[in-house]
């Protein structure tokens, strides 16, 4: 099979190859200054836990020993490797998500160029930079999802490349990049499935043995990351936990939602992501359009449909529609786009208005770029780094416990453990502090799920085991989820455990967008919050 027009090879009979790679490097350079500018963005919580996990790694301590959570360990594997190359900091970690997102956008390009030729994969390029920078899907932020796109679109491209060449090595190179996508985020198997269904729609003409042999080493490539992983947890004995907290309790999480909430959250999600950048979506269903009513665009069909249609689904597990899982459709939205770019390129070369076919949809797609760009300006290029996270995130206490890590860093040695109630691990990561207990975030504890109980109590022994040095409780929305009752078993523990060991040392009050009151000693003993966003921040007491 050959996807694209017919006819002598690209590379001699592409006119846009050279110029496409300007466009490429021009989506670059912008995204990387942008991305540059805001390196010193706190971290979110996603990405305080994955940067603890994988600050445990390169002290060898393995995923889920003391770390529960139900994400598979690919993010804090690359966590790891990022930190080891541009060190343990927040900037260290932007910077590898700048390198992660830059080499994204090329494979966009390149994916595109395959598919559609180099004057539709560039636009594709310059879609996805803007797509994936947007502030509406939580782009600067490293978020698992960046982490599952390069392997998976690394694992597409060569995938059609195997398809058309038969080479064993590279089937089984697809293979094992699409199963890294997947160890990625668990939504990534929505990519591995896509790539494997595909495969077979391709081979079916082929005979039983080859097909046998191809689509074998294929899927043994896609299961050999998780296979490997397997072992490696078992080795070091935290099989047990990793397969509890990745399928048992994901499993459970994923329930929650019910059906019937689809046509209420969907709409509501798609409305806010969409909400700066609703011109290159526009374009992509231009671009769906286009695939089906250009006859030369046939055999790329079934892949960029087969593309869109999977990257929906891994997008839709649990229903959450959380803002970054939609980065997940992004490259088929920006190859659609490309796609659309392209078609009016090719319309206009049959009319009278041949001689500007280039010139003018070119003008067409800058013009969007241009007001893309305009519509999140101030993010781009005003917003400080802190008035960045605010700004995304609201009273969250992310930049708050930067300060807040510094005051317990300060006053602890290195084999004092900390505990917090709430959902805050980067406070873990910051303060270079191990928690108290697995429980690294709360909402576990407090959903209406089965093993809540039984997790409130672990989370309860874990701490009262470790007898913390500080403990920090967070009176905030989002760091609990919907409140549960006074009532709930953990919070009449922590009232009563914290008057018989600890005192409080420090409030922490976010008043405002801009305003937030930091009160530490003993002055804090006597200070009532402002707000209805603060921490507390306790110091055990000395021995009597």
């Amino acid at each position: 099979m050959t996807i694209g027009p017919p006819g002598p090879p690209r590379a001699s009979r592409d006119p846009y190859r050279s110029g496409a790679w300007v466009v490429v490097l021009l989506a670059l350079l912008f995204a990387g200054v942008v991305r540059a500018r805001l390196l010193s963005v706190p971290f979110e919580r996603d990405e305080g836990e994955y940067a603890y996990a994988g600050q445990l790694i390169l002290q060898g301590i393995p995923p889920y020993r003391m770390v529960y959570n139900m994400k598979l360990p690919g993010t804090y594997a690359a966590y790891a490797v990022v930190m080891a190359i541009f060190g343990q900091t927040v900037r260290g970690v932007h910077l590898g998500l700048l390198v992660v997102n830059a080499a994204a956008i090329v494979l966009v390009f390149l994916l595109g160029r395959r598919l559609f030729g180099s004057f539709a994969g560039a636009a594709a390029a310059a879609g996805y930079a803007l797509l994936s920078l947007s502030q509406t899907v939580l782009g600067v932020f490293a978020h698992a999802t960046h982490f599952v796109i390069l392997p998976a679109l690394a694992g597409l491209l060569l995938l059609l490349k195997g398809i058309d060449s038969g080479r064993l090595r590279t089937l089984f190179g697809s293979g094992v990049l699409l199963g890294l996508a997947f160890l990625m985020k668990q939504h990534g198997i929505l990519l591995v499935i896509f790539g494997l269904l595909y495969f077979a729609w391709e081979r079916r003409r082929a005979s039983w043995r080859r097909f046998v042999v191809e689509g074998g080493l294929l899927a043994v490539g896609a299961a050999l990351p998780l296979a490997l992983t397997c072992l490696i947890l078992a080795a070091s004995g935290v099989f047990g936990n990793f397969w509890f907290w990745t399928f048992h309790y994901a499993t459970a999480y994923v329930a929650e939602v019910p059906l019937a909430v689809l046509p209420i959250y969907l709409p509501a999600a798609f409305a806010m992501i969409t909400a700066t950048t609703m011109l290159i979506w526009d374009l992509a269903g231009l671009g769906l359009l286009a695939l089906f009513l250009r006859e030369e665009l046939r055999d790329a069909r079934a892949f960029v449909v087969g593309f869109l249609v999977f990257s929906f689904l891994a997008v839709c597990p649990g229903f959450y529609f959380r803002p970054h899982y939609f980065i997940l459709l992004l490259p088929a939205v920006a190859l659609l786009a490309g796609l659309a770019v392209d078609a009016l390129r090719r319309l206009l070369s049959e009319t009278s208005l041949a001689r500007a076919a280039t010139t003018i949809p070119a003008l067409l797609f800058l013009a969007v770029c241009a007001v893309t760009i305009h519509e999140e300006a101030r993010f781009f290029f005003h917003e400080t780094p802190l008035e960045a996270s605010r700004a995304t995130y609201g009273p969250s206490p992310f930049p708050e416990a930067v300060e807040i890590a510094k005051y317990i860093r300060e006053r602890t040695a290195e084999s004092d453990r900390i505990a917090i109630l709430g959902s805050e691990p980067e406070i873990f990561f910051y303060a270079g502090r191990k928690s108290a207990t697995g429980y690294i975030y709360m909402y576990g504890l407090t959903e209406k799920q089965n093993y809540a109980a039984i997790m409130q109590q672990q989370a309860i022994r874990e701490i009262e085991a470790s007898a913390p040095a500080y403990l920090v409780f967070a009176n905030v929305f989002s760091s609990w989820g919907p409140r549960p009752d006074k009532g709930t078993p953990i919070f009449d523990w922590y009232e009563k455990y914290v008057a018989d060991h600890f005192e409080l040392t420090g409030l922490v009050d976010i008043v405002s967008q801009d305003e937030t009151d930091y009160v530490w000693g003993r002055d804090a003993a006597g200070r009532a919050p402002r707000s209805n966003y603060y921490l507390y921040v306790y110091r055990r007491k000395s021995p009597s």
